[in-house]
């Protein structure tokens, strides 16, 4: 345990950042799921949810939780999924 008052005090902010972290990550996860899942059942709602996931990737990667370029890497995988998923699907 760190006994200088500055280090204590950088203990607490990582460990109220990194329970922040975690929850917008698995938010992350929840809204590509919810968007794959949409697509696979070819409900109308399929847009929207993609859009709501693209938004919270877009929106972690400007608040610094994930890379950008990861961002645009798993942006670029669900939008090729969830095609996919549409074309064999019609």
């Amino acid at each position: 345990m760190a006994n200088i008052k500055s280090q204590i005090k950088r203990n607490r902010q990582n460990e109220r950042l990194r329970e922040r972290n975690k929850a917008v990550r698995s938010e992350l996860k929840t809204r590509v799921k919810n968007a794959v899942r949409s697509a696979e059942d070819g409900a109308d709602n399929t847009t929207e949810s993609l859009r709501l996931a693209i938004k919270r990737l877009d929106k972690a990667a400007a608040k610094g939780i994930i890379h950008k370029n990861q961002a645009a890497n798993r942006k670029s995988a669900l939008v090729r999924r969830i095609t996919g998923l549409q074309q064999t699907s019609s």
